[in-house]
């Protein structure tokens, strides 16, 4: 098949050529039509062809955790394959649906699902990932042939099921979802963006006290000059004012904000705190921490879920209790 570098592009309307020419621009028309439609199979969303799909993001991600220490939150793991990977501003910006998560992020966590299916990664609970012994081992050149060998395997126990089901009747729902999906988090985010500005700011205070900051109050307002509200935090014997500003945001919030923060709190205080539903791109991360600048903290969509979980601000955890029931046989045996 001829490469695209070979059959270049044609801006004209090929009906309006006549002849020969006319005919193998329109040939030429269809064919990169159906060169476009094989890259976009497995893509969702406007701008996604750009975006790797899940399993050519295995061994970027292994990399990633590797390169943390061999173990990492989430948001640490999604900002390396990130850096590693040189993901353009344009590319992180492009939801998965309608959001608020986006696509990479979505294709970054079946990453990690396989990984783990594939024994590579383990779940150490709260966010955290870790590479196995076997992980450890694993070349880039043996990631493909693992992958093809545990997508096999899990086809073949998808089909088991379904036949088990069929034979007793049952419907089987499809597993559409990464394995560390926190469908309660997409949840709450939507909940989040569906909230009027005010009431935004007023959650952000709440959960700035329960924190444990004191003397919060939101300022927000036409006259706040982009800060939302501001809060006394104590260390030790000394306590400091912390400015903070909410984004209800779906998509990225890019440096632009972050400086716009800063500069709003220049000649009021030094510590800024800016909360997100969205994500921060990396340039957004760096101007955060930029040497000479006032740092400003960032909390994503991620940790704002995490964080309203753990003060149980919207958010009801309930524990469940599994029992493991295993039959002595010996016992029977010694009464017989």
């Amino acid at each position: 098949m001829p490469s695209r570098a070979m059959l270049g592009t044609h801006e004209g309307d090929p009906r309006q050529a006549d002849g020969v020419v006319g005919r193998t621009s329109r040939h030429l028309f269809c064919l990169i039509g159906v060169l476009k439609r094989i890259d976009s199979v497995g893509d969702v969303g406007q701008g996604t062809a750009a975006i790797p799909r899940y399993n050519q993001l295995l061994w970027p991600t292994l990399r990633a955790v590797q390169a943390l220490g061999g173990s990492a939150r989430l948001d640490e793991i999604d900002e390396k394959v990130i850096e590693l990977e040189g993901f353009s501003e344009s590319q992180l910006a492009v939801l998965h649906n309608e959001g608020p998560r986006s696509e990479l992020e979505y294709r970054l966590a079946w990453a990690r699902t396989y990984l783990k299916g594939m024994g590579a990664l383990e779940s150490a609970g709260r966010g955290v990932w870790e590479v196995t012994e076997s992980g450890r081992q694993i070349s880039e050149a043996e990631i493909e042939p693992l992958w093809r060998q545990y997508t096999a395997q899990r086809r073949a126990r998808r089909k088991k099921k379904q036949l088990e089901a069929a034979t007793a009747g049952d419907d089987v729902e499809p597993n559409d979802e990464p394995a560390e999906a926190d469908g309660w988090k997409e949840q709450l985010l939507e909940s989040l963006l569906a909230m009027s500005p005010d009431g935004f700011e007023r959650l952000a205070q709440r959960l700035l006290r329960a924190a444990g900051f004191t003397h919060t109050s939101v300022t927000g307002g036409s006259g706040d000059g982009g800060i939302d509200g501001v809060g006394m935090y104590r260390m030790s014997l000394v306590s400091f004012p912390v400015f903070f500003q909410c984004k209800r945001y779906k998509g990225t919030v890019g440096p632009e904000k972050v400086r716009d923060f800063r500069g709003a709190m220049a000649g009021r205080g030094e510590k800024g705190l800016l909360i997100t539903t969205g994500t921060f791109t990396v340039n957004a991360r760096q101007e955060a921490t930029r040497d000479g600048a006032p740092p400003i903290d960032l909390i994503d969509g991620e940790q704002l879920c995490e964080l309203l979980k753990k003060y149980q601000l919207g958010v009801r955890t309930t524990e469940r209790t599994v029992e493991d029931v295993n039959v002595i046989s010996a016992f029977f045996k010694d009464l017989s």
